[in-house]
């Protein structure tokens, strides 16, 4: 399966479902439904070699230390850094590239400047293993407690302050909806850096901003998972992405790599089934734009 525009191979990001679990089982599932990519956890040392092996791709992986990388204890950075090289370079023996996390500080109750130089210290001295193994981070900006790479503020000032090349993005529209920015602007001021795609969408609740709004949590109502009170996660095709104009900009920007559905819609949650169908409506979306 891949994308009529672009021809991007499609696949999916591995998640917690106890389907998920067997590895072995996981990659006939993905051979039998046409899927070609898989985006792995922070297991990539073991089990990239049996995904590559079985003839498909690995997306991404996860770096396995996130936010000891962000924090203000020296030694517990030394030590994260040490964890993320060494995995980092038994991943590359199986040839993955790109490695996922989210910019997470260790305490998000820092002033976000004083956590910011701690991930441009960490992040810069990191950069040369990744370079020597041509590996790639791939940043998702999910607006978690006091993440620091979401907005374009935040990426334009990572990568002034550490210019390597092997830092880039993991390009995922639906975090860019749900605050507010506008998500083609974006590819185009960073399409050099982006180096993976994730498929997965936000539609608007528009009932319900007209009933709470933005700004303050409601005081009876309670959002759905993988949602807020004016917006929801949603597999391709259900939210308000113009996935065509997204595979068009990335062609003409010389994208070379996967889209990989990211299944956080809770229309397709609760069981196995359901899953399963999330993640191949979507992935057939996306084949169709």
């Amino acid at each position: 399966m891949q994308t009529r525009t672009g021809g991007f191979p499609v696949g999916f990001r591995r998640g917690g479902g106890d389907w998920q679990q067997d590895l072995s089982a996981l990659i006939a599932w993905t051979q039998a439904n046409d899927l070609s990519v898989i985006d792995l956890g922070k297991d990539g040392d073991t089990a990239a070699a049996q995904v590559v092996a079985a003839g498909l791709q690995v997306g991404s992986v996860d770096l396995p230390e996130w936010q000891p990388m962000i924090g203000a204890d020296r030694g517990r950075r030394e030590e994260a850094l040490a964890r993320n090289r060494a995995y980092i370079e038994r991943c590359s023996e199986a040839g993955v590239r790109n490695y996922f996390l989210v910019m997470l500080p260790e305490d998000a109750s820092l002033p976000r400047a004083e956590n910011f130089g701690y991930m441009v210290d960490s992040f810069g001295a990191l950069a040369e293993t990744l370079e020597a193994h041509n590996g790639r981070l791939v940043i998702e900006g999910w607006p978690g407690p006091g993440a620091l790479c979401c907005t374009p503020e935040g990426y334009r000032a990572f990568f002034d302050q550490v210019a390597s090349p092997s830092l880039g993005i993991n390009y995922d529209p639906s975090h860019l909806i749900r605050m507010g920015i506008d998500y083609m602007r974006f590819l185009e001021e960073f399409a050099a850096r982006i180096f993976h795609v994730h498929g997965k969408d936000t539609a608007h609740l528009d009932e319900n901003l007209y009933e709470f709004g933005h700004e303050q949590p409601p005081t009876f109502a309670k959002p759905r998972p993988y949602a807020g009170m004016a917006w929801r996660y949603a597999i391709p095709g259900h939210g308000v992405t113009r996935w065509v104009d997204v595979l068009e900009r990335l062609t003409a920007h010389g994208y070379n790599g996967a889209i990989c559905v990211e299944l956080e819609d809770a229309n397709y949650h609760g069981s196995a089934e359901a899953e399963q169908q999330g993640i191949v409506l979507g992935a057939q979306h996306l084949a169709g734009c």
